[in-house]
C-alpha cells in the first residue's frame, strides 16, 4: 500500500488564494451558449445514446434469461463480525459456496466457534481476533490472513453497532466508536485488500448497510448518519473501479436489511414499537441467504426489506416530504412516547 503523504488539506505557502473568473461580456453570452451546445452537449448526447443501446438489449435479455450466477467455490472469504449474528450467518452461507472463510471479530471465542462450524462444511476457516476501526490492525490482520488462509476475494464489511441515540445523546467517545465501526473500517479494510484484488484482477466487496441507509428514522441520526455514507461510499467506489478498468473483475454489492432478529434488546424495543407485527423481521439466515445471492448473480444493490418498504424506498424521493413525514410517523408512531420515556430515566 503506498502510505506516500499528500498534503491534502494545506493551502499555499502565501495562504488562501481565491479564484478567479475572467470578466464575461453579457452580449456574448449567445454565442458562448451556442459554442457549449454544439461543442459539448450535442456530442455528448449522441454518445450517450449510442451507448444506452447495448445495455437496452442487456436488460431485455435479462428479462427473458436469469443472470448467471458466478461461482465463489476454492475463494478466501473474510468477513467482519463474523462470530455472531448475521456475520455468523453470511461465514455459513459462504461456506456453503465453497469458500474458505476469515473469520474477523473483538469476540475471539465467538469467533473460534464459528470458525469450527464452517469448518464441518469442508472447507477451511480461521478465526481472528481484531478491532477493524484502527488501520494498523487491519493491516496486520491482512498478513495474517493471507498468511493462514491465502489472498482475499471475497470482503464482507458485516461489523457494525447498533446505536439508538438522538444527536445531542452519547458522549463524545461514544460517537466517535460509532462512526470508527460503522464507516471507518469499510475504508481501512478496503484500503489493505483491493489493491491484491486489482492485482489478480479478481474480487467482490459486500457492505452491508442498512434499510436506514434510506430511511432515516428518529433516535437513529448517528447510526443513519453511518449506513448513508457506507450507501455513498459503495456507489462511489465501484464508480472509481468503472472509471480505471476494473468494472468487469472487481465488482461491489452493498446490502440494506430491514431489523434482524439479533440481539435480545433490538427485538426488545421493537416489540415495544409493534413494529415486529408491522415489519416482517428477518432471521440472520435469511439476511445473509438474500446478501449472497444478490452478490454471486451481481447486483450492486440488495433490499432484504418487505415489498412495501422496497416499494417507499423507490418512491421516497418522489413523494413530498410532507407525505414522507406521515407515512414514517404513522409506522413509527410510538417513538415519541418511547423519547418522552428515555428522558425520564424510566
Amino acid at each position: 500500500m503506498d502510505n506516500t503523504e499528500v498534503p491534502y488539506f494545506t493551502n499555499a505557502k502565501e495562504g488562501y488564494v481565491p479564484a478567479k473568473l475572467a470578466q464575461r461580456n453579457s452580449a456574448t453570452q449567445p454565442l458562448r451558449l451556442l459554442q457549449f451546445v454544439v461543442r459539448h452537449v450535442i456530442p455528448d448526447v449522441l454518445q450517450f445514446l449510442v451507448r444506452l443501446v447495448p445495455l437496452l438489449l442487456q436488460g431485455l435479455v435479462g428479462l427473458v434469461l436469469p443472470a448467471q450466477k458466478k461461482s465463489i467455490r476454492g475463494q478466501t472469504a473474510l468477513v467482519t463480525g463474523g462470530a455472531n449474528g448475521l456475520g455468523r450467518a453470511l461465514c455459513l452461507r459462504l461456506a456453503r459456496e465453497g469458500c474458505h472463510v476469515a473469520v474477523v471479530d473483538i469476540d475471539l471465542p465467538g469467533a473460534q466457534r464459528t470458525a469450527e462450524d464452517v469448518r464441518q462444511l469442508g472447507v477451511k476457516a480461521e478465526a481472528f481476533l481484531a478491532d477493524i476501526a484502527s488501520s494498523e490492525e487491519v493491516d496486520r490482520l491482512r498478513l495474517a490472513v493471507e498468511t493462514k488462509l491465502g489472498p482475499v476475494d471475497v470482503l464482507v464489511n458485516n461489523a457494525g453497532l447498533l446505536a439508538v441515540l438522538s444527536l445531542s445523546e452519547g458522549k463524545a467517545t461514544d460517537l466517535e466508536r460509532i462512526i470508527n465501526v460503522n464507516l471507518l473500517s469499510h475504508f481501512w479494510t478496503i484500503r489493505a485488500f483491493m489493491e491484491g484484488m486489482k492485482e489478480r484482477r479478481r474480487g467482490h466487496i459486500l457492505a452491508v448497510s442498512s434499510i436506514m441507509g434510506y430511511i432515516a428514522l428518529p433516535r437513529s441520526v448517528s447510526y443513519a448518519a453511518t449506513k448513508f455514507a457506507v450507501r455513498g461510499m459503495m456507489q462511489a467506489l465501484q464508480r472509481e473501479l468503472t472509471m480505471d478498468g476494473f468494472g468487469e473483475e472487481i465488482f461491489t454489492t452493498t446490502v440494506f436489511p430491514t431489523f434482524i432478529a439479533t440481539r435480545k434488546e433490538l427485538m426488545d424495543l421493537l416489540n415495544e414499537l409493534s413494529f415486529d407485527e408491522k415489519l416482517a423481521i428477518l432471521t440472520p439466515e435469511e439476511a445473509a441467504g438474500e446478501a449472497v445471492e444478490g452478490m454471486l448473480h451481481g447486483h450492486t444493490r440488495v433490499l432484504a426489506a418487505p415489498f412495501f418498504i422496497r416499494l417507499f424506498i423507490y418512491l421516497t424521493d418522489l413523494l413530498p416530504c410532507a407525505l414522507s413525514s406521515l407515512l414514517l410517523e404513522t409506522i413509527t408512531g410510538k417513538l415519541p412516547q418511547l423519547t418522552k420515556r428515555t428522558e425520564n430515566g424510566a
